[in-house]
């Protein structure tokens, strides 16, 4: 099997695999106890997090781990929104932002707030100036905007929008779930949030950076784990891992980056010429270096995910729909491209010439055998 889906987890780094086996015999104590057992768990965490914080660039008290990127973001806006109180009640969002900071969007509208969701280019960029203009508006308290598109991998210009942010006094959340161990983040941000996983790390642990002077108040009932930012135990064992991991994508980043770019590029360009009838999607230079999505008209993309699986390659897509919504991806409707037979590439760690080789040679016959079931000739 070919893995082919990164974006939505990263296979566990060797690193960190052998982090988590000596973490569980060292780590597994409470470590706001003060016996022998869990003064060592509390070492252990400590350490990740000093690691974590030295190759993000912050300090590591600024640094508290989540249970996952998701609960980052969610404390993260609506943390920072209900600090932000006096200030105003008005949020600004990119359309193609991950779920979680629409849902954290719509829970903030459901309590009396507003929103602006601002719109990107059929590249998938969110539009700077309208962003900015969005954030100068009087009563804005929190602004949201991702480093990369995790559907389609387009860099969005998070530079630009902290700087609007800093002229206006307000606080800048980024979710860099896609870039992390891959790419430096941009400057300028005041919250940062993160999930191992993608990096190469344990599922069940996530990052929220909130820089000093960055006013901050947990939406949940408090806690004295994590600073009093995230209730509950913490899993020492996971968080080692999830630290190994990252200082090893980060060490990596360099010849992994030039290797999966390389990669993307050859996807990019053979696939139009070898389908007829596709549409490669996101920008082709201002991207993450390991994702590449595309769609092929008259194929259902679930039907194509399927074929492909058999095989011998995983892929997600970006426009699959749920049975309880049946919607088409959010970011794709938001780009104003097609929202069907969508197909998301992302490259792991490690990926190999001969698998993407292979993969343009079996997708051609595949999409055209759909097409031919489906009454379409190509």
């Amino acid at each position: 099997m070919a893995y082919f889906d990164a974006a939505s987890s990263e296979p566990l780094h060797p690193r960190a695999r052998e982090a988590l086996l000596a973490a569980l015999d060292a780590g597994w104590a409470d470590p706001a106890r003060l016996y022998g057992e869990a003064r060592r768990a509390r070492m252990l965490l400590d350490r990740a997090r000093a690691d974590v914080a030295d190759v993000l660039g912050v300090r590591p008290d600024e640094l508290v781990f989540t249970s996952s990127g998701t609960q980052a973001i969610h404390l993260g806006v609506l943390g920072a929104l209900a600090a932000r109180r006096r200030a105003g009640r008005h949020l600004v969002t990119g359309a193609v932002e991950h779920s979680a900071v629409l849902h954290a969007a719509q829970a903030h509208e459901a309590d009396g707030g507003t929103v602006t969701t601002v719109g990107v280019s059929r590249t998938g960029r969110v539009d700077a100036a309208a962003f900015a203009a969005a954030v100068a508006e009087p009563g804005t308290a929190l602004a949201c905007l991702q480093t990369a598109n995790h559907e389609v991998g387009t860099l969005q210009p998070v530079e630009e929008a902290a700087r609007a942010c800093a002229a206006a006094g307000v606080p800048l959340l980024v979710d860099a779930a896609q870039t992390l161990g891959r790419l430096p983040v941009p400057p300028g941000w005041s919250l940062l949030t993160g999930s191992a996983h993608k990096w190469g790390g344990p599922a069940g642990v996530g990052v929220l950076v909130i820089r000093k002077g960055t006013r901050w108040r947990s939406p949940l009932p408090e806690d004295e784990r994590e600073r009093g930012r995230v209730p509950g135990f913490e899993n020492v064992p996971a968080v080692v891992a999830a630290a190994a991991a990252l200082r090893a994508r980060a060490e990596e980043a360099e010849e992994e980056n030039r290797r999966a770019s390389a990669l993307v590029d050859r996807i990019r360009e053979l696939v139009p010429r070898l389908i007829p009838d596709v549409e490669v999607v996101g920008d082709p230079v201002d991207r993450a270096p390991h994702i590449v999505t595309f769609s092929c008209l008259y194929v259902a993309g679930e039907a194509l995910l399927t074929e492909l699986d058999k095989a011998g390659f995983a892929i997600s897509s970006g426009s699959s729909c749920t049975a309880s919504t049946l919607r088409p991806s959010h970011v794709l409707e938001a780009m104003g491209v097609i929202t069907h037979g969508n197909v998301r590439v992302s490259l792991p760690r490690g990926v190999s010439a001969a698998d993407v080789d292979r993969f343009l040679q079996v997708l051609p016959p595949l999409v055209r055998r759909i097409r031919e079931e489906a009454g379409v000739m190509s």
